[in-house]
Parts: structure tokens; C-alpha cells; sequence
């Protein structure tokens, strides 16, 4: 990827019809993502194409982190590849629990 990391940015893949949205990123725009082992590229406008049936890896609406959590992503489209960050697979963000009131 030619552009550095930042918020806000719209990435697709290259071998599958995964789109994400950057959430989160380091302040130096860190490392390309990538999904199925190949760099995401900026989305082109418009929808993306259907995905095809079976089991998707990267699930719509999921939010995936690094290991070090300092990169996060929202899943727009779902896709069969697997997202990673600078070699390292990004995992599904667990739910933070809510303080308990009394």
C-alpha cells in the first residue's frame, strides 16, 4: 500500500471480497494490512460484489485488532481471506464488559 495507515481509510482486497475501515492506527501509519496474504489497496467507490457462498473468514461488522492493539479494523464486507498486520494475524476484538450497577 502506498499510503500510510489512518483513520477513516477504506481498504479492499485483492483476492477475495473483504472491505474494511481503519479505526485505529499508529501515529507513524505503520505496516500494510493485508488479507489472504496479499496488501490491501484503497476501495474503489461503490458496492463491493456479493460474496461467494460458504464460510467466510473476516465477518461483517467484526472488529479486528493486532496482537500489540494498536491497529483496529471494522469488517464493511465479509471475505474468505485472513486479515493480518505485518505478518501477524488479526484477531476478532472480544466485547469489553460493562461495570456492574447497583
Amino acid at each position: 500500500m502506498t499510503m500510510p495507515l489512518r483513520p477513516g481509510i477504506q481498504l479492499a482486497s485483492t483476492t477475495c471480497t473483504t472491505r474494511v475501515v481503519v479505526v485505529r492506527a499508529p501515529a507513524d501509519g505503520g505496516q500494510a494490512i493485508a488479507c489472504g496474504d496479499a496488501p490491501m489497496e484503497p476501495a474503489p467507490p461503490g458496492r463491493p460484489s456479493a460474496p461467494p457462498a460458504g464460510e467466510a473468514v473476516t465477518l461483517l461488522g467484526k472488529r479486528y485488532v493486532n496482537a500489540d492493539d494498536t491497529v483496529e479494523v471494522l469488517c464493511t464486507s465479509p471475505g474468505a481471506g485472513e486479515l493480518s498486520y505485518d505478518g501477524a494475524p488479526m484477531v476478532v476484538k472480544s466485547a469489553q464488559a460493562l461495570p456492574a450497577s447497583d
